[in-house]
């Protein structure tokens, strides 16, 4: 009789536990179905999540960070020195009513010295660079820029200068990749070929606001409450708009609402007022 008390003892313990293992099982079972929901039922996410994936290995070893450092540096190269927009088709004519050619002189030589018009350094589609002149950014033009750049904060326009002094090495880079994108006549119209840029002479400033740089290097610039300050107040520190719209069958360019040379405050006062261009000013349209 005992042992068959005992029997029917040890035969309800292992019942209890065999249901028991059951019950953890499907509640195991349950929380891996609600966990892969929640990856959106991605069982190699869910994996990866668990340590139990091995894609890790798979990958090709790279330095913490250094994906997201690859985003943030071409995030904050210039737009204008990365893909600008090719221009759209102009419809502006000269004032003998032919289509604007472009405005170099074809065939011309780069000089052996800089041009100086009104002891003003000049550099534009008719009086080129020479090749080795590499004066730096100007450190005038930057103590003006950063002295405006101070009032603009005042207004809440946080300025910056993306884009100052390049080299002729470094223009032959950027003229010749917009010649294999655009073509020769689209290019001549928003980039300067090598000897011609007046970003060499280091006194022009591509400025844009930070934290808007969909509109650096952009025409919707001008139309931003910091584009319309700089324009009304970049004379009084020496800089002029140097290529304003409608003027480019004068200036050579198209309307750049970016980019800003200095000239000093006296003349930049007198072209302001005046709402002429540097050619026009110099008398050497």
């Amino acid at each position: 009789m005992k042992r068959s008390q005992d029997r029917r003892r040890t035969s309800k313990k292992r019942s209890k536990g065999l249901k028991a293992t059951l019950l953890i099982a499907v509640a195991a079972l349950v929380g891996l179905i609600i966990w892969i929901g929640t990856n959106d039922w991605n069982v190699e996410k869910t994996l990866e999540q668990a340590g139990l994936s091995n894609t890790d290995s798979e990958k090709p070893e790279t330095s913490p960070g250094s994906e997201d450092k690859e985003e943030e540096d071409e995030q904050n190269l210039p737009p204008a020195e990365v893909e600008p927009a090719p221009p759209e088709e102009s419809t502006e004519k000269g004032e003998d009513d032919t289509p604007f050619d472009g405005g170099y002189v074809e065939g011309q030589q780069l000089p052996s010295e800089p041009t100086y018009v009104k002891d003003i350094l000049i550099a534009n589609k008719k009086y080129p660079l020479p090749e080795t002149f590499a004066p730096g950014e100007s450190k005038e033009a930057r103590a003006a820029f950063e002295e405006m750049a101070a009032e603009a904060k005042l207004s809440s326009f946080n300025l910056t200068a993306f884009s100052t002094y390049r080299s002729y090495d470094y223009q032959v880079t950027l003229y010749n990749r917009y010649v294999d994108r655009d073509g020769v006549e689209a290019a001549d119209r928003y980039s300067a070929r090598p000897g011609y840029s007046e970003h060499q002479t280091g006194l022009a400033f591509d400025i844009g606001e930070v934290n808007h740089e969909k509109h650096w290097a952009s025409s919707s610039f001008g139309t931003t409450e910091a584009g319309k300050w700089l324009l009304a107040n970049a004379h009084r520190y020496g800089f002029i708009l140097r290529y304003p719209n409608h003027k480019e069958e004068i200036t050579g360019y198209m309307h750049e609402a970016w980019h800003y040379r200095y000239v000093g405050k006296p003349i930049a006062e007198q072209i302001f007022k005046k709402n002429i261009t540097l050619e026009e000013y110099l008398g050497i349209e």
